[in-house]
Parts: C-alpha cells; sequence; structure tokens
C-alpha cells in the first residue's frame, strides 16, 4: 500500500512539471472531512498542519443546492480518512490549495464527475479537463444528470447567493 501511493505521489510529482516555479506542490495525506463535492481537509502524512483544497477542474453542486449532499456524500463515501496523493498545482482566491488527489490509481475529480456528482469545470469557451467523463455520464443519466434541469453552481449561485454557512 505504501509502496502504491509512493509511486503515485512520484507520478504526479512528475506528471505536467514545466518549470521549477510552476512544479506542484506534492505530498501523501490522509482526507479528515469533507466539506461538500469539491471542497475537504487533508492533514499530511509527514506532519504539518490541516489544508483545505479544493479538487481541481469539476465544480460540484453547492451543499444547499439539489444534489449537494449526494455529491457531498459520494466524496466522503471515496476519501474519507483514506490516503491520498495530493498535487496542489496553485491556490484560489479563498485560500484552498487547487489540487489532483488520486486514490487507488484513480483521478478523483475525474471519478466525480464519471458518477455524475460533478460538473468539468468549465472557463470561457471550454468544456474543461472532465468533459469525456461528464459526456459519458449525461448519456448514462448518472447522479446530477438524471435531472435534465440540473443547474451549474455558478448560475445558482448568480441566482440564490452563497449558501448559508451552518452554525
Amino acid at each position: 500500500m505504501r509502496r502504491a501511493l509512493f509511486c503515485a505521489v512520484l507520478a504526479l510529482a512528475s506528471a505536467g512539471a514545466l518549470h521549477a516555479a510552476d512544479e506542484p506542490t506534492v505530498y501523501a495525506a490522509r482526507v479528515s472531512r469533507v466539506f461538500d463535492g469539491d471542497t475537504l481537509w487533508v492533514k499530511p502524512l509527514d506532519g504539518g498542519r490541516y489544508r483545505k483544497l479544493r479538487l481541481d477542474g469539476i465544480d460540484a453542486p453547492e451543499i444547499c443546492q439539489a444534489g449537494g449532499t449526494a455529491s457531498r456524500d459520494a466524496l466522503a463515501r471515496r476519501v474519507l480518512n483514506q490516503v491520498v496523493a495530493v498535487s496542489v498545482r496553485h491556490h484560489d482566491d479563498y485560500g484552498r490549495g487547487l489540487a489532483r488527489l488520486t486514490h487507488q490509481d484513480d483521478d478523483i475529480a475525474a471519478w466525480m464527475v464519471a458518477q455524475g456528482q460533478a460538473w468539468s469545470y468549465r472557463w470561457r469557451r471550454s468544456l474543461g479537463p472532465f468533459q469525456a467523463e461528464e459526456a459519458r455520464a449525461r448519456r448514462g443519466r448518472k447522479g446530477l444528470f438524471a435531472d435534465a434541469s440540473a443547474e451549474l453552481p455558478r448560475e445558482f449561485r448568480q441566482r440564490h447567493g452563497p449558501c448559508p454557512r451552518p452554525d
């Protein structure tokens, strides 16, 4: 198990690094909390503080949006309390690391989209990095895509604002 994780971390470290300044931060960590379908907390295995991460390349429904709790629960069932390989590309405006997570040789973001629990993150005219997984999930009417009126989180936030914070 540790050897496989070490190999996964090494593969993430070598994947896509263009320049020293662009190299992702790579480490192994245990998932300690799943906040929603694309945000979670991890504790690095080599010590240090807990880190809040957002899965890079996907957009999951808001927790107060239709499908939000199902998306969170799917992610939690897959990775909560599990050891994952983390590759942080950069940080978003909220200070969260934008990360690629790998568990048992699966890219977790791609898995979430393939399960119909998140959209491939759209940017300008691009359908995002997981457009093939999303197309298959749509054809299979999986998860969110069973509802033809499922609303992108960006559009939901524009119409309703942010979800209320739990107390």
